[in-house]
């Protein structure tokens, strides 16, 4: 290497005039992509190549390797690449990129982003993380190893997710001595499988990582290799956001700006299209209208903004619009709906629950999603749809899903911004999932609530009393439905309109279908939940008696009911003293094996936090608890 400036690094320019140099830099287009494959298919040796013969590394990546970028020789170039590499491989030692690490480094054409996640299985889901904002994949292959499952599926999920630029880099060509047979037999097999999953076109090299065999420049150990070089490829290809310009306009609203009573603005990121002072416009999920009155941008007002700009819009009128609406052309909207079908991702260790509540995030919208048993999984290596009841980590699955309250999308086809979502589990608020929509259910359009003359508030007003839901839990034994029939007596005798729904009553009819497992257990309250809802509304006075071990279904139903209308009383014994008591001898069987899935003893339950009111029934008789509970609840209405 020698101290004449590259056509990678123009020192020469920031010599001259760095002013220049800076405009030009801001100035060039930005490709984010991925590298992904297998394990040790070389994606951090390749990464250490592109930044190194790129020669913008940053400075502390200089540093904390002690790099010295002056030496010179082929000897100082061997040295330094090799102190790069070890670098990059010493942080996945360390755990540093078990997490997608992000990289930066840029070409005097164009400026890239690269993510760089690990290629073991169960880290699956970070790859997933790094390819939803990339506009290109780099699928390594191992020469000497081929298409493996990890490979089909990384490529299955980089299509699934709408990459359409795919680069297969058969990597370490240099120790199967440049093969050209090895390598296009390599390539045949890619392409039988992409085609299978719809990859119509990508873009195959030959490469070595380690010895930068066609990463920057052609190599002339494979003469007959006559394409471009890995980064002469990342210059040209076509981005996204280009296309993205030309599809209808839409605008996630990000919050709405109002430093003063004369200004409204609504900020965010323009998703796609353009648009221009005094387009008309609708707003959804209302689907009012009005026309842009400014675009206010941080230099100033535009005429004009396009896909990938952020900006503030006005509006002519003054309509109602808030974060999570989606303003769009007015004569080309997106669609608005509740259930949907759509390509679940599933990303925790933690199986997938149908019918438990998480949170969906598309774009700025947030709301209440259930997720109905899958329709099939799908199998990487065959494609074959396979039946099942749940999704586990890493599965691929297609399901439908409702959300408790309409939301703009599109197909994920058409826009990744309102097609893409997240799922966030409600308790720990830790992504455990990521899907794709594919299209609307025609019953969501087709069923609307119907308005009824008589009023919640007419049942309950009827009845003179205040609806509610006495929501009982606790262990198996721990003294509910001898404490819940307790209660309900005594609000009978006071002239109180009630219902008792008793877990194992309930299992004789309403949920006989179901089981134990965790998947039937959220099933099981969930429709309880429902049921115990429509008796509130018909002014009663609902008492539930179940294990109900899960925090995220007892709050599922919480959040159906009026402020002050759940009561969750946790009847609270030890398992020791359950065990102890052991009415129905349920222990005694879980214990030797013959009862799977006991709470308690190999399924768990999940104690209240905040319960509105706690039985401690080591304490206080049952005929004591009745009183206390009574007496709480109508002191509270």
């Amino acid at each position: 290497m020698n101290d004449t400036p590259s056509r990678y690094h123009p020192d020469a320019m920031i010599a001259e005039d760095i002013h220049a140099y800076l405009d030009q830099h801001q100035r060039k287009s930005l490709l984010r992509f991925i590298t992904c494959g297998s394990v040790d298919d070389g994606k951090s040796t390749l990464i250490g190549r592109l930044l190194y013969d790129s020669k913008m590394i940053f400075e502390d990546q200089l540093a904390s390797l002690e790099i010295d970028s002056r030496k010179v020789g082929t000897q100082g170039q061997e040295i330094d690449f090799a102190l790069l590499v070890d670098g990059l491989a010493a942080e996945r030692e360390q755990g540093i990129t078990i997490d997608v690490a992000y990289r930066f480094f840029s070409t005097e054409k164009r400026k890239f982003i690269v993510a760089d996640t690990p290629g073991h299985e169960q880290y699956t889901r970070n790859m997933v993380t790094g390819a939803s904002t990339a506009d290109l994949a780099v699928i390594l292959i191992d020469a000497r190893k081929g298409v493996l499952t990890q490979t089909r599926r990384h490529s299955y999920l980089a299509h699934l997710i709408g990459i359409r630029n795919i680069v297969l880099a058969v990597n370490k060509m240099d120790l199967i001595d440049f093969d050209e047979a090895r390598y296009h037999a390599i390539v045949d097999d890619y392409r039988l499988f992409a085609t299978s999953i719809g990859i119509g076109d990508f873009v195959a090299m030959p490469i070595s990582g380690f010895k930068g065999d066609n990463v920057t420049t052609l190599s002339p150990n494979m003469p007959w290799y006559s394409g471009p070089t890995l980064i002469q490829h990342l210059e040209t290809v076509e981005l996204d956001a280009n296309i993205d310009q030309e599809k209808p306009f839409r605008f996630p609203v990000q919050w709405v700006n109002r430093p003063n009573l004369d200004f409204r603005g609504f900020s965010g990121l323009v998703s796609t299209g353009r648009v221009s002072a005094g387009d008309p416009v609708r707003i959804l999920p209302s689907g009012r209208t009005s026309a842009v009155s400014r675009i206010v941008a941080f230099e100033g007002d535009l005429d004009e903004a396009v896909a990938g700009q952020s900006v503030t819009l006005t509006l002519a009128d003054e309509v109602d619009c808030s974060r999570g609406d989606v303003i769009a052309i007015a004569n080309d909207p997106p669609e608005v709906a509740d259930q949907f079908e759509a390509t679940i991702v599933w990303m925790a260790d933690e199986e997938m629950l149908p019918g438990r509540p998480y949170w969906l995030k598309l774009g700025t919208q947030t709301v209440t999603v259930q997720i109905q048993a899958p329709k099939y999984q799908v199998n990487v290596n065959t494609l074959e749809h396979l039946a099942t009841r749940t999704l586990d980590l890493n599965a691929i699955g297609v399901a439908n899903l409702s959300t408790d309250r309409p939301i703009v999308f599109e197909p994920y086809a058409r826009s990744r911004d309102l097609g893409g979502f997240i799922l966030i589990d409600k308790v720990s608020n830790a992504t455990v999932g990521a899907g794709m929509l594919h299209f609307s259910l025609r019953r969501s359009q087709n069923v609307h609530w119907q308005a009824l003359e008589v009023s919640r508030e007419k049942h309950a007003e009827l009845k003179n009393q205040r609806p509610a839901i006495l929501w009982f839990t606790g262990l198996s034994g721990a003294g509910k439905s001898t404490i819940a029939n307790l209660v309900e007596k005594r609000l009978v005798l006071m002239n109180r309109h009630t219902f008792l729904l008793d877990g194992d009553n309930v299992r004789h009819g309403l949920n006989r279908d179901l089981g134990f497992t965790e998947a039937d257990r959220v099933e099981n309250i969930r429709r309880v939940g429902e049921v115990a809802k429509l008796m509130s509304d018909a002014g009663l006075i609902v008492i539930t008696a179940f294990i109900s071990p899960f925090r995220a279904e007892r709050q599922m139903v919480r959040e159906t009911m009026q402020p002050g209308e759940f009561f969750e009383v946790h009847i609270d014994t030890s398992l020791e003293e359950a065990e102890r008591r052991d009415v129905k001898g349920l222990y005694k069987k879980a214990r030797a094996g013959e009862l799977a899935n006991f709470t308690g003893i190999d399924s768990p339950y999940e104690v209240p936090e905040n319960p509105e009111i706690r039985i401690d029934t080591t304490r206080m008789s049952p005929e004591e608890a009745a009183q206390t509970i009574v007496e709480r609840l109508l002191g509270w209405s």
